[in-house]
């Protein structure tokens, strides 16, 4: 009788087969089929795609990632990302009720495409302008940094609230002494990605709002100063507010002054926020103002 046990020479792997009617025991090796190599410059060419749909995968890289990276590739890949369409694409992903005003108004006020000018929608869109505070360092969470100062008295500090206050991102405060203390910040609207037909659309409104307010035991004055200015830093309109000052023993009281700039004139470029506090007691040290939560908010208009 044959023997069943494999021949010599047989593989791992080998499995038994017979090898026509009525032969048994003969045994093969399976025979594996190598699988084609994938070369990712195929795979993962973007460029052999129609230009719409290298437009709509284009359109789900984050905005930074067009600017620094994509923009690099190629002549092609440039056009893209320097032209409109893409960049319409990305604002029509919001489909809420502000998402849609937005890209309408967009639309309206984009500037004639051009060669050697990207679109603007590109810094727009990087940036983020609309809706969030245009002023840096609003609460003193990074000492006197970003702001023009003029020390009177002892000049400016920073301290933690002894109240807080409502939205601000951290509940620190900006503190006067006992001569009048100035502090001011120049918001260059272009650059932080408005482009001058949206500015000069009647789309938008300039919302500005400040906090001040006193320790318990010493009363405070404060006064703000907000002007909208050209390019030229000529002054296009203005808003003041000299409110009545906090009396002492006041239960560390803080008070909001707040403003919208509507009907916009056509120039405006920067924004000037400047504001001034002192205390009511001529006390050495820093008794006076305290003043926290400045905003400068740039929103489409809600009419």
């Amino acid at each position: 009788m044959r023997s069943s046990r494999p021949r010599r020479g047989a593989g791992r792997g080998a499995v038994p087969t017979r090898r026509g009617a009525g032969t048994m025991g003969s045994w093969t090796s399976r025979a594996r089929v190598p699988t084609p190599e994938l070369n990712p410059r195929e795979t993962l060419d973007l460029s052999r795609l129609p230009p719409e749909l290298l437009l709509l995968v284009l359109s789900h890289v984050p905005p930074r990632a067009l600017l620094l990276h994509c923009r690099r590739v190629c002549r092609a890949w440039r056009a893209l990302v320097d032209g409109q369409a893409l960049w319409l694409m990305v604002l029509a992903r919001d489909r809420s009720a502000a998402g849609r005003t937005l890209l309408t108004l967009a639309r309206r006020c984009l500037p004639p495409a051009r060669e050697d000018r990207p679109c603007p929608l590109g810094q727009f869109c990087l940036r983020g302008p609309l809706g969030r505070n245009l002023i840096s360092n609003p609460c003193g969470q990074e000492g006197l940094r970003k702001w023009m100062v003029q020390h009177g008295g002892d000049g400016w500090v920073v301290e933690k609230n002894m109240k807080p206050v409502p939205g601000a991102p951290s509940q620190t405060c900006f503190v006067t002494s006992f001569s009048w203390c100035r502090k001011k910040q120049v918001v260059d609207l272009e650059e932080k990605g408005l482009w001058p037909e949206l500015l000069d659309s009647g789309g938008v409104e300039i919302a500005i709002s400040d906090w001040w307010g006193a320790r318990h035991d010493s009363g405070c004055r404060y006064r703000l100063l907000v002007k909208l200015l050209d390019a030229h830093q000529n002054v296009l309109d203005k808003f003041s507010a000299v409110p009545d000052p906090i009396e002492q023993w006041n239960n560390n009281i803080y008070l909001q002054v707040s403003h919208v700039f509507s009907n916009i004139r056509r120039g405006v470029r920067f924004v000037s926020f400047e504001h001034w506090g002192q205390d009511t007691q001529f006390w050495a040290g820093h008794y006076g103002a305290r003043v926290t939560n400045s905003s400068v908010i740039v929103q489409v208009c809600q009419s």
